[in-house]
């Protein structure tokens, strides 16, 4: 089963405590935190006393934080001292990749790598081996709501195909246009978790909407 990670970026945000509670309850895996910064993408969203209070109110959950940001090796502390599980660097917001991955390694936080739509997964020969995880974006990063970009579905078999090749534990993490009704396409090219976020949140029914997300 695929695991399900809603994004708060499209759960009430007056509300976010019991938002948060609300999708473990029914079912979800982990929480997705998306960090904008306003230059990396052109939208301005949370920083960790965001993430610092979700984990006060969900003290067992897995936040998933995904840095879209510039020069995230200045930040990735801070996160991980409010709370993050994972936290996700993307490759074309750092000139040394690298280094962004040992950085974010040394916080002892897991590591992540997103891929936005135009970048090739060749950009990650060279630390593959160092990731507990991919985000393959499929939108353009910076806003909910987008419709999915059909060209990402070979990419992420191609990458499923290397990490298999190499005999990796990392996952492949998929995020924007994921919908109940086209999750068996992320899964069957190779995703193992699936961002949701108006998937999930604008769901009449969150529950049977995770469900529907784990069974793809």
């Amino acid at each position: 089963m695929a695991l399900v990670a809603p994004s708060i970026l499209s759960a009430d945000f007056g509300n976010l405590a019991a938002e948060v509670r609300d999708v473990l309850d029914k079912g979800a895996d982990w929480i997705h935190v998306d960090v904008m910064d306003g230059h990396f993408v052109p939208n301005i969203t949370i920083g960790p006393p965001v993430v610092a209070a979700v984990r006060r109110h969900a003290p067992d959950a897995f936040l998933d934080v995904h840095l879209m940001i510039e020069n995230p090796d200045h930040y990735v502390k801070s996160f991980r001292d409010a709370g993050a599980s994972l936290i996700t660097v993307h490759a074309e917001a750092t000139v040394h990749l690298h280094r962004s991955v040992q950085v974010t390694k040394s916080t002892g936080a897991q590591v992540g790598v997103s891929l936005n739509p135009h970048t090739p997964e060749s950009v990650l020969d060279y630390v593959l081996d160092e990731l507990d995880l991919v985000l393959v974006m499929s939108v353009n990063p910076g806003f909910g709501g987008q419709s999915l970009i059909e060209a990402v579905f070979p990419k992420i078999e191609r990458l499923r195909r290397e990490i298999d090749r190499r005999g990796l534990k990392t996952l492949i993490e998929v995020d924007g246009g994921v919908k109940p009704y086209n999750a068996d396409r992320f899964t069957a090219a190779g995703a193992h978790v699936l961002v949701a976020g108006s998937g999930v949140y604008k769901a009449e029914d969150r529950a049977a909407a995770i469900q529907a997300l784990k069974e793809a």
